[in-house]
């Protein structure tokens, strides 16, 4: 192969390439938010108000929401019994706000009650309609609920006390929906109609409003349950669905269990004490008769059985008791033990 000879025009554009200044390379623009660099079409970008700060997480809300959807549940059945009818109690949302946003939400005049939460600090709303509130006292007093009136206005002396006993049992179900998490009593406070007049926390707090829908017959509205978040912030780290959902499990359970064996700590059982069992033929059986005298094998000082159902559960002692027949507990029959009633025990 030849060797490639370069003319003068090669030599000077190689030397016009040599001192020609390197070409700029325009760098990706910096992502600053993240150390990944990623395709910049592909990132999804959500709206933050930092107004409205989100304080709970939405796993936390998650667990807040099956919370209180146990005391719907609880609240409605109460209910039903209470009112001798169908009533259904649903939750409808459960949200973060700021105080004066559910203040603002909020109808005038309505059922405006402050809930006492201890050993949690602060106080909590439970807001009831008025289209809820009316219905109720309606059915309280007898009535059916056709061509039912709505008024607007606060209510009187005797319809704040015929609430207060709703409100009570809705107290009671919300202290048993929390026992999961911790054992809260939660109590009746003041109550008021114009909801302007309560502020339990500043304007711009963070609170946790649960918002249910109320169905009584044909008749239906809602009921809120405002919760600060200062008030369940001892509590935060405990709100998962999995902790939630496993302690309320437990709970439950040994609640059972205690409820069953309280049940049937006072039923009766029949006692049956066998003495000595022998084997005769069916002859033997058509013959006896009244004084006839059947013999066993097993010593009078032996232990009796004493058994429950069939089964020996222990041996005792035959004897007397203020001229009454009674038998002294030696020891208990263990589930797998054989007893020889023929002969001694085995």
């Amino acid at each position: 192969m030849g060797t490639e000879v370069l003319n003068q025009s090669d030599i000077d554009a190689l030397l016009n390439a040599a001192s020609a200044p390197a070409p700029v390379v325009e760098a990706p623009p910096t992502q600053i938010f993240s150390r990944a660099r990623r395709d910049r079409d592909r990132i999804e970008i959500e709206k933050y108000d930092f107004k409205r700060p989100e304080r709970i997480s939405k796993d936390q809300m998650r667990a807040l929401r099956m919370l209180h959807e146990t005391f719907a549940r609880n609240f409605g059945a109460s209910l039903s019994g209470h009112l001798r009818t169908i009533v259904e109690v649903s939750i409808k949302d459960a949200s973060q706000k700021t105080y004066s946003e559910f203040v603002s939400e909020s109808e005038n005049p309505t059922s405006f009650n402050l809930v006492r939460c201890p050993p949690l600090e602060g106080q909590i709303c439970l807001e009831l309609s008025p289209l809820v509130i009316f219905p109720i006292i309606d059915r309280l007093l007898g009535g059916s609920n056709k061509d039912l009136f709505v008024p607007r206005r606060p209510m009187t002396l005797i319809e704040t006390r015929l609430i207060q006993r709703i409100l009570h049992r809705a107290m009671a179900a919300l202290s048993e929906a929390w026992a999961g998490i911790r054992k809260i009593e939660f109590a009746l406070g003041d109550m008021e109609s114009n909801p302007q007049l309560v502020q339990i926390v500043p304007p711009n707090e963070v609170v946790v409003v649960v918002e249910f829908e109320v169905k009584l017959m044909n008749r239906g509205g809602r009921m809120r349950l405002c919760i600060p978040y200062n008030a369940i912030e001892p509590l935060v780290e405990d709100l998962s669905a999995q902790s939630w959902f496993v302690s309320g499990k437990s709970s439950g359970e040994s609640g059972a269990a205690e409820r069953i064996a309280s049940g049937l700590s006072g039923a009766k059982l029949e006692l049956e004490a066998t003495l000595a069992t022998t084997t005769i033929s069916i002859q033997e059986l058509r013959q006896l008769e009244v004084g006839d005298l059947i013999v066993t094998q097993r010593p009078a000082k032996s232990p009796v059985a004493l058994g429950v159902g069939g089964k020996s559960k222990f041996l005792a002692d035959l004897g007397q008791l203020r001229g009454n027949r009674a038998l002294r507990i030696v020891r208990a029959v263990a589930p797998t033990e054989r007893l020889d009633l023929d002969g001694a025990a085995s």
